[in-house]
């Protein structure tokens, strides 16, 4: 099976209802697993503050309440995943971050990294802007799709 493959059988079981997959050919074998996350809310009753945070980052429960904070937290243009993997904002360990909040960028910047399969894949700003929101933190497990940054477009 060819890496390109592998990367749209990682994309196509993010996007899709399955929980799992398993893939077996000629000796090699690929499986695919989901997770989901309980959050527990201190104050409210068990039953109502258990959260199930599904893979695409959405969540439901009776505890998701629509706020104003979270509609201003969503304006804006989304630089978003393109894979599953892991986020850097920086280069290396020791480097300065691409780009911080309240940081100019311009289409096709280079705004942080996501290493999938020892590979690292660089995540380019979509637009010019200034970044509002730094969405995923640094060496943070990120899924396909999942926003990284927000940008405020000129």
């Amino acid at each position: 099976m060819e890496f390109e493959q592998i990367l749209k059988l990682i994309e196509r079981v993010s996007e899709s209802k399955l929980d799992s997959f398993s893939y077996e050919q000629n000796g090699t074998k690929l499986r695919l697993e989901k997770k989901k996350q309980k959050i527990q809310i201190n104050g409210l009753p068990d039953m109502a503050a258990e959260q199930s945070v599904q893979a695409d980052g959405s969540r439901e429960g009776s505890a998701a309440a629509g706020s104003s904070d979270s509609e201003a937290r969503k304006s804006g243009t989304e630089i978003k995943s393109p894979l599953v993997g892991v986020f850097y904002v920086a280069p290396s360990e020791d480097a300065e971050p691409f780009v911080s909040v309240g940081d100019q960028v311009k289409k096709g910047q280079v705004v942080g990294i996501v290493e999938a399969m020892k590979l690292m894949n660089e995540i380019t700003s979509d637009c010019d802007g200034v970044i509002r929101e730094v969405c995923a933190d640094n060496a943070q497990a990120v899924e396909y799709g999942q926003p990284l940054f927000r940008v405020e477009e000129d």
